[in-house]
């Protein structure tokens, strides 16, 4: 049975919620990629526990994102409507996934998800102006938007980390256009996740709410900061958070090698 988290794991889990809140404003994701690591090293959470109660605590830091990036018309709707077509049914798997893959699995997926994305912003890629949507086009968004709500339910993370990038090569999106669209599919991606993810008893609400909560403060920050923001600027710091929290993960990995038994869960 598990314990209610004390005043420290809360303190904890507030200044994770505040570095992600930060971050995912500024960069147009759930923030999952500090969330998840802060509550296993900072608050001590059990891994599995931490990827569920970091896709609930996405939804604030969205919201309170989405807001910003609407005032300032940085939202694509029709993209956004395909992505999230394909991110619920994929978060809906990705959370049943969850219960049946061992944790160093996890590890090794979320490792090598940052890693790629890192890669491609570092590379480069045009924008200007999104490309028209075809059927061909209309028919990738939704694969896509499967791809990166698989990664949500499985990973905790809003799928920004991919979104974003795959926005910007793909359609030729402007950063910030494709951050605020990225920011829109993670509000129905972590809703239904995190209703998936209560049936199995895989979130902490009370952990959930305060990183939540903290975080959407400091999302609102980040968001005005992206606004301004210039694109090589957005890309290299995406890749730089992205690679650090890659290596931290790595390091968590060989330390603390899992012996996690397969467990089956039934729907």
């Amino acid at each position: 049975m598990r314990t209610q988290p004390d005043a420290v794991q809360l303190r904890h889990a507030a200044i994770v919620g505040i570095a992600a809140g930060l971050l995912g404003g500024m960069l147009g994701i759930g923030g999952g990629i500090i969330v998840v690591p802060g509550l296993i090293g900072f608050a001590k959470m059990e891994r599995r526990l931490a990827h569920g109660t970091s896709l609930a605590a996405t939804l604030p830091i969205a919201v309170a994102s989405l807001i910003i990036y609407l005032a300032h018309g940085n939202v694509d709707w029709p993209v956004a409507l395909f992505l999230a077509i394909g991110a619920i049914a994929g978060a809906i798997v990705g959370t049943h996934l969850l219960q049946v893959i061992p944790k160093n699995v996890l590890v090794i997926v979320f490792v090598i998800t940052i890693l790629a994305t890192a890669a491609r912003l570092v590379a480069g890629s045009e924008t200007g102006g999104r490309a028209e949507l075809s059927v061909t086009m209309v028919t990738l968004l939704i694969t896509l938007g499967f791809v990166t709500g698989l990664l949500s339910g499985l990973l905790g993370i809003g799928g920004g980390v991919i979104r974003v990038p795959a926005m910007e090569v793909l359609l030729h999106m402007v950063p910030v256009v494709a951050k605020g669209t990225s920011v829109a599919v993670i509000v129905p991606t972590s809703i239904v996740g995190t209703i998936r993810n209560r049936k199995h008893a895989n979130v902490d609400l009370p952990v959930a709410a305060v990183v939540g909560l903290f975080g959407a403060g400091a999302a609102v920050v980040g968001s005005t900061i992206a606004t301004q923001m210039s694109d090589q600027l957005s890309n290299t710091l995406f890749a730089v958070v992205l690679v650090f929290v890659a290596i931290s993960q790595l390091l968590s990995l060989r330390s603390k090698p899992a012996l996690d038994p397969v467990t089956a869960a039934s729907d």
